[in-house]
């Protein structure tokens, strides 16, 4: 996990929170002062918690769930889509589809008719059909492409859930609550902290701010699956192991054994004797 230092975080601009008119009340004790009718946030608390997020994400990852990441915001989703996709999780960065959890069977069938179409494609059906049905085909592609591309390893509902700006993405917020996924997120001072499960204080409008965020968390989360990987070669390791020692009993079992008596063959009574 990347060292957490307030003084970047301070460079990176996470302190700036919303106009002091805008401010939700729940996120008083992360407020450190007000300058200039803005309120400023609390960095140390934020460190802290950045690190409690870090751990619990961490554990998710070595576990083997996937963490979905959602911000559809035009300052978060090309970091989100970059960060995310480098330690392979899913993520959600064009406009939320409705049910996307709440019915996630739905949504995953969305998902197979892009693998079923890049099949026609690959086996000559494709081309079988007519210009116009083919124009339809790949402008539905593309849309399930834009829409979904980016969750098309997700085959399952997810272990968790990371949320840059709970307010614009409370559709996502709502439906995880539905489901009791575990919410993770970057709040702002506009927003109510008692919405998700994990939060870190923190302007989720500078993409300064988010990418240094993003960074630290998918750092653990990369720490995680290593961990992960490191077990499974361990247990692989110790299976290799175990086989070969009961491998080498069964033939040393088999070298012990005592050589069976030849059987002794009777004398054949020649016919003078009869």
């Amino acid at each position: 996990m990347e060292k957490i230092e307030v003084k970047e975080l301070l460079e990176a601009g996470v302190h700036f929170g919303h106009l002091t008119r805008k401010w939700n009340p729940n996120m008083a004790p992360y407020i450190y002062m007000e300058r200039n009718g803005i309120h400023i946030i609390n960095l140390y608390k934020t460190a802290a918690k950045i690190e409690e997020t870090s751990e619990a994400l961490a554990k998710i990852a070595a576990s083997g769930k996937k963490i979905l990441f959602v911000a559809t915001k035009k300052q978060a989703k090309d970091i989100v889509a970059e960060k995310a996709g480098a330690v392979n999780q899913p993520y959600i960065t064009e406009r939320w589809p409705g049910g996307m959890l709440t019915n996630f069977v739905t949504i995953r069938k969305a998902v197979k008719k892009m693998a079923t179409i890049d099949r026609m494609k690959k086996d000559g059906t494709f081309n079988s059909l007519s210009k116009k049905e083919r124009l339809q085909v790949d402008r539905l592609r593309a849309k399930l492409e834009k829409n979904l591309g980016s969750i098309s390893d997700m085959t399952r509902l997810p272990g968790a859930i990371f949320v840059v700006d709970i307010m614009r993405e409370h559709i996502a917020i709502k439906e995880a609550q539905k489901l009791n996924i575990p919410i993770f997120a970057m709040v702002d001072t506009n927003s109510d902290p008692r919405e998700v499960d994990y939060l870190i204080p923190a302007n989720d409008d500078a993409s300064k701010s988010v990418d240094k965020i993003l960074s630290i968390v998918t750092s653990a989360i990369a720490d995680g699956l290593n961990e992960r990987k490191a077990e499974r070669a361990e247990k692989d390791a110790k299976t290799q192991k175990t086989e070969k020692k009961a491998e080498t009993k069964t033939e040393a079992k088999e070298e012990a054994k005592p050589a069976a008596p030849k059987a002794e063959t009777a004398p054949v009574a020649s016919q003078e004797e009869e």
